[in-house]
């Protein structure tokens, strides 16, 4: 069975929002892509006191300068699509008023008939949570809980009720609902995490970053699954972020998915092989503007099918 296909929207500094999102959306889902995703990154502290991930000394990559709001940019990719999944790979939970984000997310689902697939994280960045001010960085892990609960409650019947740490709602009419209940997908950086996943979430969402780490972490997933006594299936879905080059990558300390469309087509393919099947392909870092991400993102869907992956 070949592998469901997705490519991450532009959000990079050197696209034009209104122009390229719907533009490459479009595209996308000609070519064939099944869905589109989103990442958030709410700012860019400069100078940056604290490291990528947390990492002193870390710096940030360029392309995360004025990142547009996720749930914007899907809306921008909904009304140009017809058939493409929408989803968030990572929407940062905790930096969002749980009752705002439940609405918004169902409002999404209902205008785009049924698309939407979130994938929520607690995040890393500290100056992040202190600008969005809803909750410390410490409590990070509670407030995921309660946009999980919320959202279940809001996306459930009316009338809607719940009392929680930050969130406080009477018995309400909240509406629109979702097209169809919202799959939510976590991912499981941790203990706590992959137990969060196999009892609350429908899927899975890791960062492809060797063949090897992830058939070992799905593994994993599957036996906390199995010792849990989940008996839902665990969807799937990993990320990949590339470093695309015109030519092919020669060095001896090639990382997975650095190099031309070849290889990255032969690290889909090891990825693959583990049982995960769907990916979605962030091309965006590495290309000049909307018109060769798209060319990119053809030639590599038109190779990874040539290949029977």
């Amino acid at each position: 069975m070949a592998i469901r296909l997705g490519l991450s929207l532009p959000q990079a500094p050197q696209y034009d929002i209104g122009r390229d999102v719907p533009d490459v959306a479009r595209t996308a889902e000609e070519i064939g892509y099944a869905s589109l995703w989103v990442y958030e990154r709410a700012l860019f502290p400069e100078p940056a006191g604290q490291g990528l991930y947390g990492v002193p000394g870390l710096p940030w990559p360029e392309h995360y300068k004025g990142v547009p709001d996720p749930l914007v940019t899907l809306t921008l990719a909904a009304g140009a699509t017809e058939r493409a999944q929408l989803g968030t790979g990572v929407l940062v939970a905790p930096l969002h008023n749980p009752f705002q984000l439940a609405k918004a997310l169902a409002t999404l689902d209902a205008a785009s008939g049924g698309r939407v697939t979130v994938g929520f994280g607690t995040g890393w960045s500290l100056d992040e949570y202190a600008a969005a001010g809803v909750a410390p960085f410490e409590e990070r892990g509670r407030i995921l809980d309660e946009v999980l609960d919320v959202c279940r409650a809001v996306w459930g019947p009316d009338p809607v009720s719940y009392d929680g740490y930050i969130t406080k709602i009477a018995s309400a009419v909240v509406g629109p609902k979702p097209a169809r209940p919202i799959p939510v997908l976590l991912p499981a950086n941790s203990k706590k995490a992959l137990t969060r996943l196999v009892d609350r979430a429908d899927g899975w969402l890791p960062v492809a970053m060797g063949a090897d780490q992830l058939a070992e972490q799905w593994r994993r997933v599957r036996d906390v699954a199995a010792e849990r006594g989940r008996t839902e299936p665990i969807r799937a879905v990993a990320r990949v972020n590339t470093h695309y080059t015109p030519k092919a990558y020669d060095g001896g300390d090639r990382a997975p998915f650095q190099g031309d469309v070849g290889q990255i087509v032969e690290d889909l393919a090891a990825h693959a092989a583990c049982g995960v099947e769907e990916f979605f392909l962030d091309l965006q870092s590495t290309a000049r503007d909307g018109h060769e991400l798209k060319d990119v993102a053809a030639e590599v869907y038109e190779a990874v099918r040539t290949a029977g992956i």
